[in-house]
């Protein structure tokens, strides 16, 4: 008797352990809990050790870190008849505090799934409204007006809408193409507008360097002009001053010069110098006796 006693409160440890640790939840900072029992919410689990009673209870953890989810891709006919290929991302995250929580679990049946098909559907209604062209260059309007639509749209669900982006707007193969040619020939314009321009600029530089060539080449010639009257001007100054009585002399004293070379004969009056006759000849008034002796 005492063995089977013994057997039976052995077994029954053991249910106590199994039924203890089957119980054990922890939760981490990153989740919080939701304790339901009998299908009725019990109580908030914090980050921490926490133990419900087996099949009595059970918990339901919550991650509230920021979240990722993507709208998949969707074709969507804009304002001017093209089927775009639209996607976008969606950040957002469930509040810590327990009655975002619980409004998480219990105000909506999957908030990513909920998410996805609400952002598809503003998608649509937005760029529904917009060109193709307006919807790639206002892509920040875009984004402004999906995250304010996700705020209204969610205020009950306990979640934060943190951002949304759009991933891509791509137009129709055909229509791509033809924006790419596009495209290319305005950078092709825009290349062959800068190489004129530079061909230009090149050619206006070499044509001011010949210009100042030109016009130092001009200058130096004017100066050197300039130089050579300036000295014929002095030079018939100082003949005007000095040479037309000199030259006068010179003829003269040539003329005595010429007659002496040829063994002209001069008949040289009685009582006058030879000096004062050659003088005389050569137009030089004749020396006196006294200057003579001075």
């Amino acid at each position: 008797m005492d063995a089977l006693h013994f057997g039976w409160m052995l077994i029954l440890c053991i249910v106590i352990v199994v039924l203890f640790l089957s119980g054990i939840r922890i939760v981490r900072p990153t989740h919080r809990g939701l304790v339901e029992r009998l299908g009725k919410y019990h109580r908030y689990g914090t980050p921490g050790f926490h133990w419900i009673i087996p099949i009595i209870e059970r918990m339901y953890q919550v991650n509230i870190t920021e979240l990722m989810v993507d709208a998949e891709p969707q074709e969507i006919i804009t304002n001017d008849n093209l089927n775009a290929m639209v996607d976008a991302q969606i950040y957002y995250r469930v509040k810590s505090d327990e009655d975002s929580v619980k409004s998480s679990q219990y105000n909506v049946n999957n908030v990513h799934w909920q998410i996805v098909n609400l952002a598809r559907t503003t998608l649509r209604n937005i760029i529904g409204t917009l060109t193709l062209k307006s919807a790639n260059s206002e892509r920040g309007k875009i984004n402004d007006e999906l995250h304010k639509v996700l705020i209204q749209e969610t205020h009950s669900w306990g979640i934060d809408i943190v951002r949304a982006e759009l991933k891509q707007i791509d137009p129709p193969k055909d229509v791509q193409d033809t924006m790419n040619k596009i495209v290319k020939a305005e950078n092709e314009k825009i290349a062959a507008i800068d190489f004129a321009t530079a061909a230009e600029t090149t050619a206006d530089g070499i044509k001011r360097a010949e210009i100042k060539k030109a016009e130092g080449i001009r200058q130096a010639r004017i100066l050197a002009a300039q130089g050579e009257a300036e000295a014929i001007r002095l030079v018939n100054e100082a003949a005007d001053k000095y040479f037309i009585g000199n030259a006068q002399l010179l003829k003269k004293l040539e003329t005595v010069q010429s007659s002496l070379k040829d063994n002209a004969k001069i008949v040289v009056p009685a009582g006058t110098e030879l000096v004062n006759v050659i003088g005389e000849m050569a137009g030089v008034l004749p020396l006196r006796r006294g200057q003579e002796k001075a």
